[in-house]
């Protein structure tokens, strides 16, 4: 176990079972907890991503120093994908075996002794993706532990989403580094992950797909998505369901942003969300008082 150079963070490595193998996770200890944890989980389109890129250690080690544990996740990752095209033949893991990575995280974080709870369940991008599924699996599950919040931040849920309306639209059109979530992207992320078309996408792959029914379970949603953003429709839809379902959901949009802007630590948009989120991981606290 090593300690950040503020000393008020201790971080430990370790690798925990999983159905399909050992899972490496980073353990992030703060000095004086809060009591609830949480698992997290990097963006990176399924088929990228590490525990060392900010959305990770930078993430981690933030919520860490406003006095929650966090289990960072490095679960399996889809085949690479070339210049944006999948790549057939190449080796990595598809849908649901990232999932079952997260479920099986989970269940090790709430047993770990590591926060004395509640724990939340999060990522960013496809980390929000499967943070939503495994949510959606868990409260489907009589008798297991369940998030007591899921924290979403700019999660793509679809793998087929609505266009964006006439505001969005223009604004993508006006900064076109922002412009890379169009149709054809999302499916190509998707296919990957799924190792087939997307017409084979269920809730646990897209839970933007998800029915009223099945999201009634859920438990209460934080969701933070970046301004200019074409996933952002996804997600919105997919808040509007678990609305519908009664779910109580804060879902805000973080102005002056786009996609993955957490993984920009410099961004002063970064730090914002990073305090909304803990401010409510904090309080799952005093709501089991």
């Amino acid at each position: 176990m090593t300690s950040d150079a503020s000393g008020r963070v201790d971080v430990e490595d370790r690798r925990i079972d999983g159905p399909h193998g050992a899972i490496p996770v980073r353990v992030y200890h703060p000095s004086a907890p809060a009591g609830p944890g949480l698992v997290w989980l990097h963006g990176g389109g399924f088929s990228g991503g590490d525990l060392d890129m900010p959305e990770a250690d930078w993430v981690s080690r933030s919520f860490a120093e406003r006095r929650i544990a966090v289990v960072s996740v490095d679960y399996r990752l889809a085949p690479p994908r070339l210049g944006g095209v999948a790549c057939a033949g190449l080796s990595g893991a598809h849908h649901p075996v990232p999932v079952d990575d997260v479920v099986a995280a989970f269940a090790w974080a709430v047993e770990s002794g590591v926060a004395g709870g509640p724990w939340a369940l999060g990522g960013t991008s496809a980390g929000g993706n499967l943070a939503a599924s495994a949510t959606l699996r868990l409260s489907g599950w009589a008798g297991t532990a369940m998030p007591a919040l899921a924290v979403l931040a700019y999660p793509t849920l679809l793998a087929v989403q609505p266009a964006p309306d006439q505001a969005l639209r223009a604004a993508l059109d006006a900064d076109p580094d922002a412009d890379v979530f169009g149709p054809d992207s999302v499916r190509t992320m998707y296919e990957n992950y799924l190792g087939g078309p997307v017409s084979q996408a269920t809730p646990s792959a897209a839970p933007g797909l998800a029915s009223i029914a099945e999201v009634a379970g859920y438990p209460p949603v934080i969701m933070i998505n970046a301004e200019v953003d074409e996933l952002r429709v996804s997600a919105e839809l997919f808040a509007r369901t678990l609305e519908a379902a009664g779910v109580p959901v804060e879902v805000t949009t973080e102005p002056g942003t786009t996609h993955g802007y957490l993984n920009r630590p410099e961004e002063a948009a970064a730090t914002a969300s990073i305090e909304r989120y803990a401010a409510r991981i904090r309080a799952l606290a005093r709501d089991v008082d």
